[in-house]
């Protein structure tokens, strides 16, 4: 069903009028309700925009949001609310999308089903054409999640890939090791607040609005929302290599400390100018002869609607479905698994020594930890297990705090992380791949997941594990293990131990992380 204009002329109950449609009320009210029920999702969100720079524009999106739907009153008089029970079916599949999410402790994307709640609640309860005129302003809203962090790797190398051709084209030369670069007037690395993702989502919020506010046509609010992607990481290359170029001209007494992060924001104030200087030659004014038009041939929406209150309640009730079989799930106990997994004090010609590995990933939660060093008659291997007995949000096999190095780490990463595919006596045996530099030494290591017997390297068929044992009500213990070894100037100097002990250590493993299936 959809919307239709009522004709009526003259009263002074619309959207327009001294008074709010009850209509209107009960749309706001169901929206309402169903904040109180999701609170503790949204009280997350408010928890990252106060603790992270990054997002605290988080705390805007609703009301420029609601500023938006306030400037288009005068359209939405004119559309009589008419129910679409439609809407029930994709906002039963949010809840579900909810719980799951919930269960896999995957906190974006409960935000996300919270928040995309509100578009599909209106459209349920409102119909098609007053969601359809609200599209952009309730689209807007998904602008309020914190995530973007997923991103910070790829725009580090990028930009760290971006710095060093500009310098070697500047004739400057240059040594990399990850994203980590030396050039003759200093060192220099590129961490997270270089790389980008400030600018990036900064730039696609207000590029988003200003090509709202600016355009009519969708393709060049859609042009313009593309280039608010790719100007800002495209200028934050530029950035990095004109700080470098800074503290290099200046013997490394500019650009070197925190003056170098207030450099870079002017820098990005300019070039959004720019950007939506340039823009604004191709602007659309808005036409408000239509508006105008509408609000002449507006009458009120009722002052209550049978079929809206109907919506509504059927609504809230569907958007219940998730929260209860939440309750039920996660408040059944859950017995903890303690046994761990016992490594063996010989595996072949390898020999357990308990001395610390020297290097250490790091890990969030209170983990059963067992690190060691493995040795035979020529190489040592570190072995570091993180044993989780149950699973809970910050305390997890897959997590932010879980890490092979941190920002503040006397170690540091080389390049990305690869995935690699062993051809193990036993058959392939897939593991993430990486270097760590530190203390004048190279370490390759290798890393797994172990879950109910399964050994993954992918932390998506981790959550998804940990959802469906929740739902089960089995266990969710499980395992990291982390294998590393140093080598000089080949990787295949490190990879020849680390394959010979993890093919030693592989029945033993295997043997102590498959009872938590039989469970």
């Amino acid at each position: 069903m959809s919307a239709v204009l009522d004709q009526g002329v003259g009263q002074k109950t619309g959207i327009t009028g001294k008074r709010l449609p009850g209509a209107w009320w009960l749309a706001i009210a169901a929206i309402g309700a169903i904040a109180v029920v999701y609170s503790g999702t949204l009280a997350s969100m408010v928890a990252v925009w106060t603790s992270s720079d990054t997002f605290l524009h988080g705390f805007l999106i609703a009301p420029i949001s609601a500023y938006l739907i306030w400037q288009r009153r005068a359209e939405l008089a004119a559309l009589r609310p008419q129910p679409n029970l439609l809407g029930l079916l994709p906002l039963a599949a949010l809840g579900v999308f909810w719980l799951l999410a919930t269960l896999a402790d995957v906190h974006v994307a409960r935000q996300y089903a919270v928040v995309a709640m509100v578009p599909t609640v209106l459209w349920t309860v409102m119909g098609n054409r007053i969601t359809a005129a609200l599209a952009f302003p309730l689209g807007f809203l998904l602008f309020s999640v914190p995530f973007g962090d997923i991103f910070i790797p790829a725009l580090i190398d990028l930009t760290a890939d971006a710095t060093v051709w500009a310098l070697q084209l500047s004739g400057i030369p240059v040594f990399r090791e990850g994203s980590t670069f030396a050039i003759p007037s200093g060192h220099w690395s590129v961490v997270e607040a270089c790389s980008g993702i400030r600018y990036l989502i900064a730039s696609m919020t207000l590029g988003s609005l200003y090509a709202y506010l600016t355009y009519r046509s969708p393709w060049r609010r859609l042009t313009f929302f593309a280039l608010s992607i790719l100007v800002p990481i495209a200028a934050n290359s530029a950035r990095a290599f004109l700080i470098v170029m800074i503290g290099h001209l200046s013997d490394m007494r500019l650009a070197v400390g925190v003056d170098h992060l207030i450099y870079g924001w002017i820098f990005f104030g300019v070039v959004m100018l720019l950007l939506f200087w340039i823009g604004a030659i191709w602007r659309e004014d808005h036409d408000e002869r239509e508006d105008m038009h509408l609000a002449r041939s507006h009458a009120a929406a009722p002052a209550f609607s049978l079929p809206v209150a109907g919506a509504a309640i059927a609504a809230l009730a569907v958007a219940l479905i998730g929260p209860v079989w939440a309750q039920i799930v996660l408040h059944r106990a859950e017995t903890a698994d303690l046994r761990n997994i016992a490594l063996p004090q010989h595996a072949g010609s390898w020999r357990r020594d308990d001395s610390h590995p020297g290097w250490a990933p790091h890990y969030a939660g209170n983990p059963a930890i067992q690190q060691y060093v493995y040795r035979n008659a020529e190489r040592a291997v570190g072995l570091h297990l993180a044993y989780y007995a149950t699973q809970a949000p910050g305390s997890g096999l897959v997590g932010y705090g879980n890490a092979l190095v941190t920002e503040n780490d006397p170690f540091r990463a080389g390049a990305p992380e690869i995935s690699r595919t062993l051809p193990l006596k036993d058959g392939p045996f897939s593991i993430r791949q990486a270097v760590i530099y530190g203390h004048g030494a190279r370490i390759l290591v290798w890393r797994w997941y172990l879950m109910g017997g399964t050994h993954t390297v992918s932390p998506y068929v981790i959550k998804a594990k940990l959802a469906w044992n929740r739902l089960l009500g089995r266990s969710t213990a499980g395992a990291q293990i982390v294998l590393a070894a140093e080598f000089h100037d080949d990787e295949d100097e490190a990879s020849l131990p680390l394959t010979l002990l993890l093919e030693q250590l592989i029945p033993f493993i295997q043997q102590g992380g498959s009872h938590a299936q039989r469970d």
